[in-house]
């Protein structure tokens, strides 16, 4: 019976002695860039040259 418990704890004993290497990670460091964005706003413009044209628009009406 000791014999057995011997050969249990030593297989034990090897088991985990194999299962214990050692992991190394290494993380590199993040660089985060700025980032440029251009919005192009023609809302307005475009309204006021709708306005404009429609304005010409409804003149000609008139003459035609």
């Amino acid at each position: 019976m000791g014999k057995v418990i011997l050969s249990i704890a030593a297989a034990f004993i090897l088991t985990t002695a194999i299962g214990c290497t050692q992991h190394k990670v290494e993380v590199a460091p993040v660089e985060v860039k700025p980032i440029h964005i251009t919005i192009d706003v023609n809302v307005k413009v475009d309204r006021a040259l709708d306005d404009y044209f429609g304005d010409i628009d409804a003149a000609k009406k008139k003459i035609d």
